[in-house]
């Protein structure tokens, strides 16, 4: 595949040859993985939606993240962007799901979860998976591409790797 072919591309390529569908659920990505993949010609056929839940009220209301999850671990947290995914996909039933939640900055950030952190969540046809992304930078719109790009490769190279 052509390495200057942009991520959402390879991305639509690949959810369209498998025929999987995808939805979003972004709080500090505030809608920005949406944009990357609608901004690919034909991406109807396999993006059916997304939710910017940015307020804790809507990731447990509409995503189904229990209230004790957000308490217990913040809103920025493995448990928290796994069930937000798991959430998403389920209620615009989709094949995949792609969830970020984390601390874009430049403010806002703690000893224990500084700017910078983003938690990331695929959810496939055959689970989900998350990982935490620290960029060390305090540059809102850096962080913001940085957590766009990586969720997209991650669900890429996560269907890769499952050949679903």
């Amino acid at each position: 595949m052509n390495n200057d072919i942009k991520i959402e591309e390879k991305l639509a390529q690949l959810l369209v040859g498998k025929r999987l569908t995808l939805s979003t659920a972004e709080s500090c990505t505030g809608g920005n993985i949406a944009h990357l993949i609608t901004s690919v010609a034909g991406s109807s056929v396999y993006y059916m939606g997304g939710v910017v839940s940015y307020s804790n009220s809507v990731k447990s209301e509409l995503l189904g993240v229990l209230e004790t999850e957000i308490e217990t671990f913040g809103a920025v947290s493995e448990p928290v962007v796994r069930h937000m995914a798991d959430g998403v996909k389920r209620r615009l039933k989709t094949d995949c799901a792609i969830a970020t939640s984390g601390i874009a900055g430049p403010g806002g950030g703690t000893t224990e979860k500084p700017v910078g952190t983003i938690w990331i969540a695929i959810s496939t046809p055959l689970g989900t998976i998350s990982k935490c992304l620290r960029t060390d930078s305090s540059d809102r719109l850096y962080n913001i591409t940085e957590a766009t790009n990586k969720a997209l490769e991650m669900l890429y190279f996560q269907l890769i790797e499952e050949n679903v």
